[in-house]
Order: structure tokens, then C-alpha cells, then sequence
């Protein structure tokens, strides 16, 4: 089975409220087939994963467990949601991200009697710090350093019926993103070895074209070999061996393989941490203490911080919505006619 099968039809291996023998071996099965089918000719590949194949799933549903809890998504809700003041700075911008949306379109196309969508709705997370002038009561004060959050890039890429469903979907692409991530390091191994392959190739193939510069040809037009040149590969084959040899046999290389995803998903923490967050933002999304008389209102959501590549900060919440309040497709006329 491919990647993109893998994503296509995502099995339920993840459960926020547990795991048994059988989800956790299917998720053995599903990582080992991701990262390289060939493990499984290890006879230690289904013992040395369980373990941390366990602990990663646990670690998840720890995490996502704790999330706050879902809220109406809707221009209405806009006003009176803290959490949507702060991602977005009108009312009317909600209903167009929505609207790009085309897995939430998706969603509504196929389940034609579902009224209603569970959904996780993203930003990106940045905070800059900046010297701006600070009102206390009706007195400015000179300029302090203040810390102000962007949310921008909003994205709802996981829906689903209801709320056990998307965090069970956030779990499933964490657990893939980590063996995503141990991928990457199997490849960058990969790539070093081969690398040290292809130099070894070339290095043989000069050495038999000096070699054959002695007897043959080479004697014919009294071109003796370049000892200098030659000793020079020699050394360099010797030293590319040496190299070769840390990664060893075949079997060795499948074994540092199931050893590194090992690691990754023994660590989760390591490369994907979930938080949540709570924070007292102004109007203008400038972080304030509890001391402030400034207006403000305290912004829960989750952040997820994916440590590995590429590092990422997304801040997150769960929310629901009706079909109503999906924008309706409108066919843009004027652009399309460029296309006829």
C-alpha cells in the first residue's frame, strides 16, 4: 500500500479514550509500511516497536484529551467568541475561509443529510515584540515593550460527523507525522550512504583506467601509470571502506532503521508537543497581565508545536458549524471566459 492509500483510508488506530492489542499492532503495521516494508524481515521488528508504538498513542490521547472544548464557528458567533476575535479581524472574513475549504466541501457533498460539520480550525501562530505607548486609565504612558500575537493562514483541513471523530483524526495525522519524521532521518541516512556507493564506484573506475595504462594500450603509446594519482585513490578507497563500514551489512541497515523509528515514536515529545493556552488579549491582540484596565478577554485554544522538519507553531480549536453557514459557491464569469 502507497502513501497516499495510507491517507486515504486511515483506519481507526487512534482512540482519545484507549487502545487495544489489535489497534496497536495495526499501527505497528501501518508505521513499519510507511517507513520500509522490509523491516518486517526482522524477527525483533513487532517486538522492539510495541512498546513505543504504545507510549506514542498514549502520549496522544493525553494530549488531546485535554483540549478545550468545541465552539459555534459562525459569522454570528464572531461578536461574542473571544477565541474568533483573535483569529480573525472581521466578522465577514469567517465564512470565506470556510468557504475555501475543500475538504469541509467535500464533507457536506458527501454526507448530503449531515447538517451540521465537527471541524479543526488552524493559524499560524507568531508573536512579535514591540515598543508601543501604553494607556493606563486616561493617561499615556511612554512606550513599554509589549508583546502582540498574529494569527494568520487559517485552514480547516480535518472535519468529520462529531468531536470524538476529529480528534481521533488529530491523532491519527500526529501519529503520521511522526513517522514522517522518522522517515526523514532514514533518508538522510540513505542518501549518505549512497553518496559513499557512488564515490566508491568512481574511485574503482579510475583505478582500473590508471591500471590499464600499464600492459595493453599503455605500453603501446609509452604511457605509464600516474603512481602519484593512483596511491592518492587508493587512500581515498580506503577511507571511503572505512566510512561504509559504519553503516555495515544490509540486515545492519535495517536495523538502524527500525532503531530510529523506534526512537521517534519512543520520544514523541520530542517532535510534537500539544499546549494548551491561555491568553489575555487587548482588541488589538497585544498580550496584557491581569492588572491591565485595558479591554481584553481571555483567549483559550491549543497550540500545536511540531519540532521537527519543518518546524512549525500552529495555534488550534475544535469548533462545529451548520451547512448554512457554508458560503455558496459563486462561478466567477468574468475570469472564466479567459479560459474558453
Amino acid at each position: 500500500m502507497g502513501l497516499l492509500d495510507w491517507f486515504k483510508n486511515r483506519p481507526a488506530q487512534f482512540d482519545p479514550e484507549g487502545f487495544s492489542d489489535a489497534v496497536v499492532a495495526q499501527a505497528i503495521d501501518k508505521a513499519v509500511t510507511l517507513t520500509n516494508p522490509r523491516l518486517k524481515l526482522l524477527d525483533s521488528c513487532e517486538e522492539t516497536l510495541r512498546q513505543p508504538v504504545e507510549k506514542c498513542i498514549a502520549y496522544l490521547r493525553d494530549k488531546i484529551s485535554v483540549m478545550p472544548p468545541p465552539i459555534p464557528v459562525s459569522e454570528a458567533n464572531w461578536a461574542s467568541e473571544p477565541v474568533l476575535r483573535a483569529f480573525f479581524a472581521r466578522a465577514p472574513d469567517l465564512p470565506v475561509v470556510l468557504g475555501r475549504s475543500r475538504n469541509l466541501r467535500t464533507f457536506f457533498d458527501k454526507y448530503a443529510d449531515a447538517e451540521q460539520a465537527s471541524i479543526i480550525l488552524g493559524m499560524t501562530y507568531n508573536e512579535r515584540h514591540v515598543q508601543a505607548p501604553s494607556l493606563q486609565g486616561d493617561v499615556v504612558q511612554r512606550d513599554i515593550a509589549q508583546t502582540v500575537i498574529d494569527f494568520s493562514v487559517p485552514r480547516v483541513r480535518i472535519c468529520g460527523h462529531t468531536e470524538p471523530e476529529i480528534r481521533r483524526l488529530l491523532g491519527v495525522q500526529s501519529f503520521e507525522y511522526l513517522v514522517a519524521q522518522a522517515m526523514t532521518e532514514i533518508s538522510e541516512t540513505r542518501e549518505g550512504l549512497r553518496g559513499l556507493e557512488d564515490s566508491r564506484n568512481l574511485i574503482r573506475a579510475r583505478l582500473r583506467l590508471l591500471q590499464q595504462q600499464g600492459p595493453g594500450l599503455g605500453s603501446l603509446f609509452d604511457a605509464a601509470p600516474d603512481s602519484v594519482e593512483q596511491r592518492q585513490l587508493e587512500t581515498q578507497l580506503l577511507e571511503n571502506e572505512r566510512q561504509m563500514e559504519k553503516y555495515g551489512s544490509a540486515q545492519s541497515v535495517l536495523e538502524y532503521e527500525l532503531e530510529c523509528l523506534r526512537d521517534v515514536l519512543e520520544n514523541s515529545e520530542n517532535y510534537l508537543r500539544f499546549e494548551t493556552r491561555q491568553i489575555r488579549l487587548s482588541t488589538l491582540n497585544v498580550v496584557l497581565d491581569e492588572n491591565s484596565t485595558d479591554a481584553a478577554a481571555d483567549v483559550a485554544f491549543t497550540m500545536a508545536i511540531l519540532s521537527g522538519v519543518p518546524k512549525v507553531q500552529r495555534a488550534f480549536v475544535t469548533g462545529c458549524l451548520t451547512r448554512g453557514e457554508m458560503p455558496q459557491v459563486k462561478l466567477d464569469l468574468a475570469n472564466a471566459e479567459r479560459f474558453l
